[in-house]
Order: structure tokens, then C-alpha cells, then sequence
């Protein structure tokens, strides 16, 4: 049977949450809605644009038009003040020596597609789009796993949803640390596994598939 590793994107291979950040205030403000801290943010992204737009506007606001400004913000902008996380490279490099690597994301699959090319060439991306349901369903999952001609992996993520979208998929979930949600909160969602520096990605996955 082969191998193989998935990755989410934000919070574990990038941190994105400034970006994210600036665009969601810029759509709040140009239809006059109060703006979004730092921290609120970071509670909101993880299940793709429009649930972070829905939870970021008014009660009872229509989120609809504020999402497209969003989204039309972000592709413009979404690569200002990203970047990847130390360490980062250089493990998907180790990673990629032995298993074939997929990124999924619950971004839409324009924004993924340009900040993998910029940041993570040659490695197969896939975000949020019509004919696939976003994560926590497990088609992304399944999808990727075809796409890279695995039919085993290991999920890497740093979120509730992550966790969430690997038990539907039927595959185990490494979580880091380094994201955007703290170790206490991915153990209440039932995390198992947990990598606190990206230097130990290959070998927390290399036992993981060994059954240790």
C-alpha cells in the first residue's frame, strides 16, 4: 500500500492570518459594518470564507455581498504579508524525498492554487470549489489521495476541522502546534497526535504509518 501526506494550508504549512485579517476589514468596511480584531479572526477562519464572513459581519447582516468583496480583496492581496513558517520548506522537502504530498484547504481554489505556486511549486493544491464539498467533508481528502495515487495517508492540520475532516475521511490526523488554535483546544476536539515543530513532521508521520 502507498503512502502519502496531506497538509492543510493555513496555520499549518502558512500564516496567512494577517492577509486574512486586512481583507475581512476591508469588505466590513465598505459596507459601514464595525470592524474584526486580530484574535477574532484567528477564532473564525477554518471553514472557508463564507462561514468567516458570516461570523464576521452584524447579526442578522446580509453576508452575501460582503463575501464578494472579500474574496475579490483577497485574491488581489493575499500574498502581502503571508508567509511560510520557519522550518517549513525545508520539511516539505524532507516529506517529499518519501511520500507524495497534497495540500488542501478550505480557501478558494484560486487563492490556493497562486499562494502554492508562489510558495510550494511542484506539490499538488486544491481549495474549495463547486464540485468538491469543503472540509470537514472528507471528498477533499479522497479526491487529493487519487490525484497523488496514494491510498493511505497521514492528514496534517492545525484546526478543529481538521481533525474532524480526517476522522471522515478514515485517516489518521497529525496536529501542529505552531497554528492557529492552542493544544487545549485540539485535544477537546479529539486530537491524537501533535507535532510541535515542523522539523519533526517526518518523523511524527513515519511513526504514525508504523502504528507507534
Amino acid at each position: 500500500m502507498s503512502a502519502g501526506v496531506l497538509l492543510d494550508l493555513d496555520g499549518t504549512l502558512l500564516d496567512t492570518l494577517e492577509d486574512l485579517h486586512r481583507s475581512t476589514n476591508y469588505a466590513l468596511e465598505r459596507f459601514g459594518y464595525p470592524q474584526r480584531t486580530l484574535e477574532e479572526v484567528r477564532r473564525f477562519v477554518g471553514n472557508g470564507a463564507e462561514r468567516l464572513i458570516r461570523l464576521a459581519v452584524p447579526e442578522g447582516a446580509d453576508p452575501g455581498p460582503v463575501l464578494a468583496a472579500f474574496r475579490e480583496h483577497y485574491q488581489a492581496h493575499c500574498r502581502e504579508r503571508t508567509g511560510a513558517y520557519p522550518g517549513i520548506p525545508a520539511a516539505l522537502a524532507a516529506l517529499g524525498k518519501t511520500y507524495p504530498l497534497a495540500i488542501v484547504s478550505n480557501k478558494p481554489d484560486s487563492a490556493v492554487k497562486a499562494l502554492c505556486d508562489d510558495y510550494f511549486p511542484g506539490i499538488y493544491a486544491r481549495g474549495e470549489s463547486d464540485d468538491c464539498p469543503r472540509k470537514p467533508a472528507p471528498d477533499m481528502v479522497w479526491k487529493a489521495m487519487a490525484a497523488i495515487g496514494v491510498d493511505r495517508c497521514v492528514y496534517v492540520g492545525d484546526s478543529e476541522v481538521d481533525i474532524l475532516t480526517a476522522k471522515n475521511a478514515g485517516v489518521p490526523c497529525l496536529s501542529v502546534s505552531w497554528g492557529f488554535r492552542d493544544k487545549e483546544a485540539l485535544l477537546e476536539a479529539g486530537g491524537a497526535y501533535f507535532c510541535e515543530e515542523p522539523r519533526d513532521l517526518a518523523e511524527k508521520i513515519r511513526d504514525i504509518l508504523a502504528g507507534r
